[in-house]
């Protein structure tokens, strides 16, 4: 009742594209002065902003995008556009929001989506449910999701550990170093989308 291989095929995909190393100063940067309470509410929440989109995409992801007539290339540019005004906003401090929204805004976008549930997540669990045949298959394929998802959330969770150490100097050089990170993820994620449009031309 259980398929070893493609829970580990899978996992490791999601490992490399979700990157909860990599995701770790880029949620530092962006929940840096927030109360330890909120910070911890904001890796769960993000996780479970994540696993939301992916579940939703997995189950109905092909229905999707073709009663929006929307191509993987588009969701890719898009969500790279996204991350680029993000990453604008780290890399010249500009990282405020209205009080009343911003906690939900950062767990909601960009944690939870694009950083977390992108279109390289999104696209890979498409695929991965639609050549899962038989229960077996299907168990392992959720079976990775939620275990990433898990990875994931305690890398935030703990990482908020690190905080207490580099303090608030330190907090000023992750939130650059992830600025300088995630413009680099979205000009390579615009790069893509772009390149399959025109392959597919």
């Amino acid at each position: 009742m259980f398929d070893v291989a493609v829970f580990g095929s899978l996992f490791l995909t999601l490992f490399v594209i979700m990157d909860p190393p990599g995701i770790t100063p880029i949620f530092l940067a962006l929940t840096s002065g927030r109360p330890a309470k909120v910070q911890r509410r904001m890796a769960w929440q993000a996780v479970a902003v994540a696993f939301g989109v992916i579940t939703v995409f997995g189950i109905m992801g092909q229905q999707i995008l073709a009663y929006l007539h929307v191509s993987v290339p588009a969701l890719m540019i898009a969500g790279g556009l996204l991350l680029l005004l993000i990453a604008l906003d780290l890399l010249t401090g500009k990282t405020d929001e209205p009080k009343q929204t911003k906690d939900v805004n950062v767990a909601l976008v960009p944690l939870g989506m694009p950083l977390l549930a992108g279109p390289g997540a999104i696209v890979s669990v498409i695929l991965a449910v639609q050549n899962a045949d038989g229960v077996a298959s299907q168990i392992s394929v959720w079976t990775a999701i939620a275990a990433m998802h898990v990875v994931l959330w305690l890398t935030m969770r703990y990482s908020l550990l690190i905080i207490r150490v580099i303090k608030d100097g330190g907090v000023v050089l992750v939130t650059r170093l992830a600025g300088m990170m995630l413009s680099a993820i979205a000009v390579q994620q615009i790069i893509n989308g772009v390149t399959q449009v025109i392959h597919n031309a």
